[in-house]
């Protein structure tokens, strides 16, 4: 089966890989690992199926499959734009632990993972930086879907529930755009109250509420940051918001090295460097402050990511003085808060070939559900973790990245072809515009 046509209409610009000869003809298709080999259905059972129990079979495909079963007639095609199909979806479509992946430069230091739509930084007309790269951990497969639609001088920062959260370049009062790339649609949050430079970006959402936490890096004066205090917005269901009107002062002498917050348990944390510790923020309490990091003085390139509901901390340990051999452990934090227990070590003979890789560049990682993916700084490699599993394994290579200056950087990105809670934000009057596809 080829993808769409390009004359055909589709609320977005979405590419997949397929197999088979005809793959050739169909525009921005690339292969892939995609399989045809599974016999079809008799179509004399499949066409006296009822309607509602088809709907209900494709409410369970993946996202890949759905926008292929969209080109077979008019009624699937449009049941994207269906409210009683997608009500039956968001009932019963599994959850899928994805993953979102963009490109960075390997020399840009900073987080901000920079889209300068139009810069220059893509291949030809269509520019790289527009793209994202989503990673089906259950299949070991890599598809590519357009961006087209975030404007240019916004970066993502943050993901939750089926939603990318994209944060302004510009230093000054940060706004920040809620996307959901399979639907096509940009809401726009109001700006922040504090002007910031690169501050960190926390969101959790939930279907009845969005919270969002802009931390640190506070603009003392047009040249000098610091990081002070915290800003946060909420919004629910129940009719109660909260445009930054929230705020709270950060513990003193924190840097908050990498930029990233994760969501676990109603707190956000985030990674403090010189010396290593975790900088959590109650969101109910609206208070900061410091968890002690495991081994911190032998720590290097400590990542936090969510798994499962849990917060856990990996990171390389390096004893150069004792005779302890070097390796890549997983902490998890216990529910008294303060406490980490070492829950699992790479392999040994896995962690030498990974180190000859690295040779001290560094990594960095992100958790979803039951899997962490390992991305090596500079490089194309990256090794998945299935922690129910207790499984190691090389991720393939993304097709899509050829570029040597260019390397990965990921979200946790569970795929929806509905996020209603967005809707939520239109019930404010507030002057900010919304962005639709």
């Amino acid at each position: 089966m080829e993808g769409f046509h390009p004359s055909m209409t589709s609320p977005f610009s979405y590419t997949f890989p397929i197999s088979g000869a005809g793959s050739s003809t169909a525009s921005n298709v690339t292969s892939g690992t995609y399989s045809t080999s599974t016999p079809w259905m008799n179509s004399r059972i499949w066409s006296k199926l009822p309607q509602r129990l088809l709907d209900r079979v494709i409410a369970f495909l993946p996202p890949p499959a759905f926008f292929r079963a969209r080109c077979v007639c008019k009624r699937w095609y449009a049941l994207l734009f269906s409210n009683t199909f997608l009500e039956l979806y968001l009932q019963v479509s599994p959850h899928r632990h994805w993953f979102m992946f963009f490109k960075h430069h390997k020399n840009r230091k900073s987080y901000i993972y920079k889209n300068n739509n139009g810069s220059g930084c893509g291949h030809g007309a269509a520019s790289s930086c527009e793209e994202g790269y989503l990673f089906d951990p259950y299949d070991m497969a890599w598809y590519r879907i357009s961006f087209a639609l975030v404007p240019s001088g916004f970066s993502p920062a943050s993901s939750s529930a089926g939603l990318l959260c994209y944060v302004s370049d510009e230093a000054g009062p940060k706004t920040m755009l809620l996307c959901n790339p399979l639907i096509g649609s940009l809401t726009q949050l109001p700006p922040t109250l504090r002007p910031r430079l690169f501050p960190s970006i926390g969101l959790t959402i939930s279907p009845t509420c969005i919270d969002v936490t802009v931390a640190g890096d506070d603009m003392i004066s047009p040249y000098a940051v610091k990081n002070l205090t915290s800003e946060s917005f909420h919004i629910d269901g129940g009719g109660f918001y909260s445009l930054w009107g929230t705020n709270s002062s950060l513990p003193r002498l924190c840097s908050l090295e990498s930029g990233r917050m994760v969501y676990a348990e109603g707190k956000f944390y985030c990674m403090n460097c010189s010396p290593f510790s975790v900088l959590a923020y109650d969101i109910t309490s609206n208070t900061w402050f410091k968890i002690q990091a495991p081994m911190r003085r032998f720590l290097r390139s400590p990542n936090l990511v969510e798994c499962k509901g849990k917060l856990l901390l990996v990171a390389a340990v390096e004893k150069s003085k004792l005779n302890v051999p070097k390796s890549l452990r997983v902490w998890s934090l216990q529910a008294c808060g303060t406490m980490w227990v070492e829950s699992e070590r790479m392999p040994q003979q896995l962690y030498i070939q990974f180190a000859e890789l690295e040779v001290g560049n560094g990594f960095e990682c992100v958790g979803h559900g039951e899997f962490i993916v390992i991305i090596i700084r500079g490089t194309d490699k990256a090794l998945l973790f299935d922690i129910c599993r207790k499984r190691w394994q090389w991720i393939p290579p993304c097709p899509y990245i050829a570029h040597d200056a260019f390397q990965l950087h990921g979200f946790a990105y569970q795929p929806r072809l509905a996020t209603p809670v967005t809707g939520l934000l239109d019930q404010l009057a507030l002057p900010f515009q919304t962005f639709n596809a």
